[in-house]
């Protein structure tokens, strides 16, 4: 695409590098202190103790094999028709 005439050159637009990277130890300071404004210093092991779990939950959930069977074995099945059999056997009759 050719620029018009006598129209200046438009650049791409670069991000500046700064808004870019890790936070540094200040920024981190001054999360914490929110922090610590918003809960209070008392509620600060609890929070801890409650990511500390969910994190916990989190990896053992990765881990843990996802297959399950969920197949009944013949006496469940038996069980479950002799039982709903005797449900429909007891049942009410009902005259309309």
């Amino acid at each position: 695409m050719a620029a018009l005439p006598g129209a200046p050159a438009l650049e791409p637009y670069v991000m500046p590098q700064f808004l870019i990277g890790t936070p540094g130890m200040g920024e981190l300071l001054v999360i914490l202190f929110i922090v610590v404004l918003v809960f209070g210093a008392s509620r600060l092991p609890q929070l801890g103790e409650g990511v500390g779990k969910a994190i916990r939950n989190l990896k053992r959930g990765l881990n843990e094999n996802d297959d399950i069977d969920v197949t009944p074995t013949s006496k469940q099945v038996e069980e479950g028709a002799t039982a709903a059999r005797d449900e429909v056997a007891e049942a009410d009759l009902v005259d309309r």
